[in-house]
């Protein structure tokens, strides 16, 4: 019997991705390594990796580089205008559907008096992003409804759901506990802003049954969106509540268009790790077609989990994610917005005004420092306070002409941290109230620990000086949007002050004073420049931070990330195109029965082994064996194709022949090739025949002993490279090794090569799937290959071959 191949698209990689052309790269500061020596002018090579343009003040529009990006992107562009016209020509009869997947539904059903079940609407940000693009799809919301549903009435109140476009998905509540309460909130979104767990309540039995329950969670999720799906699709999912449901959903519907946003920052790779479950998390994310992040920083601490995690190739945007079973995963920067009108529309409302009368005479012409944030320990609020007593006990003059209005919404009330730090948070109230405050001007700090109406809101971001927001670690932070929207058109706009740790300091920065929250003093400082400057600065600073809001909105965030979705979804379209077709089985064992003389090649490591024992997959493996083992299912089909009549099975491999020996005692019967196919051995002998006469290596030993001493100095240089020295070559290899640290070191062997030992040798140097290999000229493996068939088949034979069948993924000539 013939084993079936068979390749989805998923696991072919974009064409062409494999070559990264470099120019005047120089090699490493410091000492020389053995026999090394300078070579004169400029060269070029090719490593593993995407195309890599050198920096912008270098770029010519007339260069080959250059020209090459432009055709490539004018061909992108011309194949999207073309799936594009055959997608509105499929959905002519309907418009394409959004499923918008997040934790809570927008409405949350309610017993009325009389006991029967209403929607009540949700507050929350997201449904008015998406208002945006209402007109273009048809929307489908798929959420928790926020209440346990008894099983008699899910059919019922699922119905009337979709009256409303939502399709709620029922959730147990010991699932709830485990899964919103304890996973998501105690373990992933604690991490997610760098707050190590305690080790007392760890990585232990509570925490990884919380884990299965967020499996369990994530799989009731995609169980819903399977209900509503339709082809063409887009799924929409929302935030680190359900990080497992791109791969559930791409292994049942694997056509399937999935975007995904993280509402939260993404930690550094160093706290990433510490997750226990880090590894099925990111490689779920690893099957979406879109990742979307606020700011760069978020992006870039995603790439640089993947390399150390899963050891991928990644450029800028996107994540080659095909060994592991993914896809060319993109990954974007869209910084979510507001909807400024809402802030500008309520100023003009009577309510607001009287309200905005009535706080600056309760203020008595002091200025008003403002601080709104929810009560949390990530909001910064005791720095905050600190910070403004700090600033009092340097300008005490200021105590009498200022105050601090601190709004801090209560959340969590039942949990033991949050109860901490409010009582934290009161005592330093006390402390700068009790140094500062005067009987003739009363409290400098006016604290709320209440919640407030939108028109309040916007008449108290209105009267307020300052805004401060001393965030610790955010995601965004909106507060500082709407603070800049309500002073639209103020004569004396008020001055942001904004952490460098929110992420909205990468987009209204350059519109504010930009702080370290963890420095009391220039925080402070900070405080006492935003108080005294003058008009002209702070229009300035205003109108900068304005005009981002205004364009940066809500609706404008919804649009460019599904904008980026659709391109990220056409970009695997254009990579299934080129992409060869299945093979076809049945075909193949038709012509199989037919033919009369048969060969068969296979790659030993690329089709044979397990993935865990590939190159370029030791990271995924808790321990890597140091035999290699081929299932013996497998090894009982190589035995009956080889014990064929009119059959020759050849198993190669660029492995030392140490490496083929452990498979061929198993099947005798293999004609087997290693090293390159530098040397083989006959079926049913033990014996290593090489395939290049002794006089074609000509002169290998005076680049040999050169070769190994480059190889030798970088190996100790790159944690996780081994060398690998052969009869007649040479390799050193770093498929162990971090992605973007191995490319720069392997930059660099290449140059001390044809610099040193391979200045004047006629050496070939190929360049592999993170490996370096040097061989004499004679040992392509081409050449060896043709010289084996010649040899034991014989030319005459060749040409009755009616069967040739050839597995192998050659990175390399």
């Amino acid at each position: 019997s013939l084993p079936a191949v068979r390749r989805s698209p998923w696991s072919q990689r974009v064409p062409g991705s494999r070559a990264r052309l470099l120019d005047g790269s120089r090699a490493p500061a410091g000492p020389a390594p053995p026999q090394a020596r300078p070579r004169k002018g400029a060269f070029s090579m090719q490593l593993s990796g995407p195309s890599l343009l050198p920096p912008a003040r270098h770029l010519h529009k007339d260069s080959q580089v250059v020209q090459e990006h432009i055709r490539r992107k004018q061909q992108k562009q011309d194949f999207e205008k073309q799936q594009l016209q055959q997608l509105q020509h499929r959905n002519a009869q309907r418009r394409q559907k959004i499923l918008v997947v997040a934790n809570r539904l927008p409405t949350k059903p309610v017993r009325d008096s009389e006991g029967n079940w209403c929607f009540e609407k949700c507050s929350g940000g997201l449904v008015s992003c998406l208002s945006g693009i209402q007109g273009r799809f048809d929307m489908v919301w798929l959420g928790w409804p926020g209440v346990e549903v008894a099983p008699e009435d899910t059919e019922f109140v699922a119905s009337e759901a979709m009256k409303h476009n939502c399709f709620p998905v029922f959730l147990p509540q010991d699932i709830i506990n485990d899964y919103y309460n304890g996973f998501a909130n105690n373990v992933l979104w604690p991490l997610f802003h760098y707050i190590m767990p305690p080790f007392d309540r760890g990585v232990n039995e509570c925490s990884a049954g919380q884990w299965e329950a967020y499996k369990k969670a994530n799989e009731l999720f995609t169980e819903a969106i399977m209900q509503v799906y339709e082809d063409d699709d887009y799924v929409w999912i929302h935030d680190y509540h359900l990080m497992l449901v791109p791969k559930m959903l791409r292994d049942a519907k694997p056509d399937s268009n999935i975007g995904w946003f993280l509402h939260t920052p993404f930690p550094s790779a160093e706290i990433y790790r510490t997750l226990p479950w880090r590894q099925e998390i990111i490689e779920s994310l690893l099957h979406a077609n879109l990742l979307g992040f606020h700011v760069y920083d978020y992006l870039r601490h995603f790439q640089s989990s993947c390399v150390q995690l899963t050891s991928l190739e990644i450029s800028a945007h996107r994540v080659d994610a095909t060994s592991i079973g993914g896809g060319c995963v993109n990954c974007a920067t869209v910084p979510i917005g507001i909807s400024p009108d809402d802030f500008v529309d309520a100023l003009d409302s009577a309510q607001v005004k009287v309200q905005i009368e009535k706080f600056r005479g309760q203020f008595g012409g002091r200025k008003v420092v403002l601080g709104i944030d929810r009560l949390d320990y990530m909001k910064g609020i005791p720095h905050k306070l600190m910070a403004f007593g700090c600033f009092l006990d340097r300008h005490p003059d200021w105590a009498a002409h200022c105050v601090l209005v601190q709004l801090a919404v209560p959340s969590r009330r039942d949990v033991p941290e949050y109860q901490r730090l409010q009582r934290q948070v009161h005592e330093i109230v006390g402390q700068v109230c009790g140094r500062h405050s005067s009987i003739e001007c009363g409290a400098p700090v006016i604290y709320l620990d209440q919640s407030m109406s939108f028109y309040d809101l916007v008449a108290l971001y209105r009267v307020a000086d300052v805004a401060l927001i001393s965030s610790l670690r955010d995601g965004m932070n909106l507060v500082s949007y709407e603070f800049v929207a309500c002073h639209k058109n103020n004569e004396h706009p008020g001055v942001l002050i904004l952490s460098e740790f929110a992420g909205a300091a990468q987009s209204l920065g350059a519109g504010s004073i930009r702080v370290n929250p963890w420095n009391l003093q220039d925080t402070a400082e900070a405080i006492h420049e935003a108080l005294e400057m003058s008009r002209e600065d702070r229009m300035a600073l205003h109108g900068y931070a304005f005009q981002y809001v205004s364009e940066h909105t809500s609706q404008k965030w919804a649009e460019t990330f599904l904008q980026c979705l659709q391109e990220a979804c056409s970009d695997l379209m254009e990579v299934a195109a080129d992409v060869p077709p299945l093979l076809p089985y049945e075909e193949l064992l038709a012509e199989w029965s037919e033919s009369s003389r048969r060969l068969i090649v296979l790659d030993l490591l690329e089709c044979l082994a397990p993935a865990k024992q590939r190159p370029g997959t030791r990271m995924q493996a808790k321990w890597r064996p140091k035999t290699f083992n081929l299932p013996s299912e497998l090894a009982q089909c190589l035995q009956t194709i080889a014990a064929s009549a009119n059959t020759t099975v050849l198993v190669t491999t660029d492995k030392p022949r140490s490496t083929l020996e452990q498979v061929g005692y198993r099947i005798p019967s293999l004609l087997q090739a290693a090293e390159g196919c530098c040397v083989y051995r006959r079926p049913g002998s033990r014996e290593w025949l090489p395939l290049i006469e002794d006089a074609d290596p000509e002169g290998k030993e005076e680049w040999m002993e050169g070769v190994k001493s480059v190889f030798d100095y970088f190996r100790e240089r790159t944690p996780g490279s081994y060398i690998e020295k052969q009869e007649y070559q040479y390799r050193w290899c770093w498929d162990n090794t971090q992605f973007d640290f191995g490319s720069a070191q392997a930059r660099e062997v290449l140059i001390h090569l044809w610099a040193g030992p391979l200045v004047n040798s006629e050496a070939e140097v190929v360049v592999g799937d993170r490996s370096i290999t040097v061989r004499p000229h004679a040992c392509s493996r081409s050449a060896c290959l043709e010289r084996l068939l010649m040899g034991e088949i014989g030319e005459e034979d060749l040409q009755q071959l009616d069967f040739l069948l050839c597995f192998a993924v050659v990175s390399h000539r």
